[in-house]
């Protein structure tokens, strides 16, 4: 088997990513580590032991406390500017195409070495849109994965929709007939792809997509719940003259934006806080900014507003963003009938893309057989209680949420 070339199915997530490619007509995955088929998609600049870490050890940097960078979101950079800045990486000067790049040559060389093969094309899933339907960006987005791809070392890649992929993994246990609707909601984006059975595998009637996912879940509930305890929201008195004014809003945006945090803690922006702190009528919280700042806990703030959105939605009614990184016993209650407010409007943006699916295919609700959820964010409450009351007489039910996409793609690489 050695030396023989084959093709390998690739989902590059937001949030996680997966590979695999097609042994006996299955889909077979890559473990990527001792028990794990998916790899976070995750980045950690280790500045003591100059070089870049990637998934399960750039989360164990971050976690342990290690002193650098932490990078997370990266797919959603693609079609802006910033990924083609040259930035310096510890001795070097690269952007984010090669960083991307090694992520995807080390799925690669993961995938050759446990299965012997040596992988020149790739399937690589891609969301409906990266940004929007009419976004300028959107081009500009594929093209940069396909640089990345090449870059990685492979000789071809082609893309085929998420949704499309999961839909044919589905397709194969689907009734004859049967119309499905796959709700593909990630870290970045949620995708949806109306599908109908049939002997010859799964025929796609229609695909939609809008940029929501789980990163955005998350940043609604930060600037709900906790930037407000960092002074957003709070007032200033003017430096010149009587009279007081709201705190600026951009650098709580910034916090609270997956992709966007590496990029927050500049000169400029401390600058900025310390004479924030100097007029601020609430000098606790804007104190607690500069912590946050100064001490780069940005992501670790982050991850705990994920951690309390899954207690959440769990349904405890207990459940809080810790928050004593930043102050002891600091924390930010987030129970389930709040979470559930916080997340109506991404829950009613949801039900209005599935129509739009509906609509681009011709077809009404009732004729929808079947519900199927893939993605890990498709596991939030927020989620089917949404596209229940929107197909209210449809089966829904929940597949590989974590590599329905990939078992697709490696099926579809191998044709």
């Amino acid at each position: 088997m050695a030396g023989q070339s084959g093709s390998l199915g690739i989902d590059f997530g937001t949030s996680n990513s997966a590979a695999g490619h097609l042994v006996g007509g299955r889909p077979r995955l890559i473990p990527m580590a001792p028990g794990q088929t998916t790899m976070p998609t995750t980045f950690f600049i280790d500045t003591d032991a100059r070089r870049l870490l990637m998934g399960e050890a750039a989360n164990r940097a971050l976690l342990d406390g290690r002193e650098g960078r932490f990078m997370r979101a990266l797919k959603r950079v693609l079609g802006t500017g910033l990924m083609h800045e040259p930035r310096q990486i510890l001795s070097e000067r690269v952007t984010f195409v090669d960083i991307i790049a090694r992520f995807l040559n080390r799925i690669k060389t993961t995938a050759e070495a446990e299965t012997g093969l040596t992988f020149r094309r790739a399937l690589s899933g891609r969301p409906v849109v990266f940004h929007g339907a009419d976004d300028p960006r959107e081009d500009q987005a594929l093209e940069d994965l396909r640089r990345c791809y090449l870059a990685a070392g492979f000789d071809e890649v082609a893309f085929l929709p998420e949704p499309e992929a999961a839909a044919i993994a589905s397709g194969v246990t689907a009734e004859p007939g049967a119309v499905g609707l796959i709700v593909d909601v990630g870290g970045g984006t949620s995708d949806f792809s109306l599908f109908q059975a049939g002997a010859d595998g799964v025929s796609i009637l229609a695909s939609h997509g809008i940029r929501i996912g789980g990163t955005d879940f998350d940043r609604a509930i930060n600037l709900d719940r906790v930037m407000p305890l960092l002074g957003k929201g709070s007032t200033l008195r003017r430096a010149m003259g009587p009279g007081h004014g709201p705190v600026p809003n951009a650098i709580y945006n910034e916090l609270a934006t997956w992709e966007r945090i590496a990029f927050v803690y500049t000169p400029q922006n401390r600058r900025l806080v310390a004479e924030m702190a100097r007029l601020a009528d609430e000098p606790a919280r804007i104190a607690r900014l500069a912590r946050v700042l100064e001490d780069e806990l940005g992501h670790d703030t982050a991850f705990a507003v994920e951690a309390g959105k899954i207690a959440a939605n769990d349904g405890l009614a207990s459940a809080a963003i810790a928050l004593d990184q930043i102050q002891p016993g600091l924390s930010a209650p987030l129970p389930p009938d709040v979470l559930a407010q916080i997340l109506s409007a991404p829950g009613q943006q949801l039900r209005e893309a599935a129509r739009e699916t509906l609509h681009r295919a011709g077809l009404q609700t009732g004729q929808v057989d079947r519900v199927i959820y893939v993605g890990g964010s498709s596991l939030m409450a927020v989620v089917g209680d949404s596209l229940r009351a929107e197909f209210p007489d449809a089966r829904h039910s929940v597949t590989e949420v974590f590599t329905a996409v990939t078992d697709g793609l490696a099926i579809a690489a191998a044709r």
